[in-house]
């Protein structure tokens, strides 16, 4: 019986990890769509992505996204902080390179926070990781060797830096767990939008835009965060780490029937490097994570 149950709770989880990861793979597509200036799309996303989370949270957990955010502390507001610099970030990469390029180099991101873990937390990896990370590297610097023909190396900087970040916050995660990530995310979007709206008139964003906007911030991250949270109580981190692999294609996949926007041939080499390195990391993981099923 145990053993039903336990194929029950796999199948769940993978049903409501990959909704998370679908969901999750048109945030690019839904950029662009905007089809407005960075600063108003900052704006909107983030202040859409703050005004939604927040009412979910309230709904499922019974607290508002500030009150999540102050149980965790000077961690919970340098995560939010952190979050805000890559929703930033991210905006500015997809604005200013190919999609694909931007999902590649962001999927190196945990190799970044297993460094960041060895060098402030002590928590040293072991080989394949190191191996992993190197691998990692070689695709990124192949991904940006093929941006500097078309001038796109400046986006791909952009969404280096957002892997970064988004390593460091993985970091301070692990080391402060009671951190609740998407009332972290909530306060990011209100960072975000507050720090854009100097700078730009939210106004100037066609209908279509506004829409997509509306579609990103009230649908699309919602869903997927709150998917990708919940589907972690069914399945090991490892696994769900392994879908958000997925994402990575997707997302190009989109970007590319509806705009056109075909990746180049040092992006699909780079971030077929990139991929199977983390593919082959997170499936290693996945197998230590999973108890022995052995009479």
């Amino acid at each position: 019986m145990e053993q039903t149950w336990g194929t029950i709770d796999h199948r769940r989880g993978t049903l409501i990890a990959t909704i998370g990861v679908v969901a999750l793979s048109f945030d690019a597509l839904l950029v662009r769509l905007a089809m407005a200036d960075a600063g108003v799309v900052i704006f909107w996303r983030g202040l859409l992505i703050a005004l939604s989370l927040t009412v979910v949270l309230r709904w499922w957990r019974g607290l508002w996204s500030w009150q999540q955010i102050a149980r965790g502390g000077v961690p919970g507001m340098a995560v939010s902080a952190g979050f805000a610099a890559t929703l930033v970030l991210f905006v500015l990469a997809v604005l200013n390179t190919r999609v694909a390029n931007v999902v590649v180099i962001l999927a190196a991101a945990p190799m970044f926070a297993a460094l960041f873990s060895g060098v402030f937390l002590r928590e040293w990896v072991g080989l394949r990781t190191w191996v992993a990370m190197a691998a990692c590297l070689v695709g990124i610097l192949l991904v940006f060797g093929g941006s500097i023909g078309f001038g796109g190396w400046l986006g791909d900087l952009f969404a280096l830096m957002a892997a970064l970040v988004v390593g460091a916050n993985f970091t301070v995660l692990r080391r402060s767990p009671v951190v609740d990530r998407m009332a972290a995310v909530a306060g990011a979007g209100l960072i975000g939008a507050l720090v854009a709206l100097p700078f730009v008139n939210p106004l100037n964003v066609t209908g279509g835009g506004m829409a997509a906007l509306a579609v990103m911030g009230l649908v699309q991250m919602p869903v997927a965060l709150a998917c990708l949270g919940e589907a972690t109580r069914y399945l090991p981190s490892a696994e769900v780490s392994l879908f958000l692999l997925v994402e990575t294609v997707l997302g190009t996949f989109w970007v590319w029937v509806m705009l056109g926007e075909e990746p180049p041939g040092a992006t699909l080499l780079g971030g077929g490097i990139v991929l199977t390195a983390l593919a082959v990391h997170s499936a290693v993981n996945l197998r230590e994570e999973r108890p022995s099923t052995g009479a």
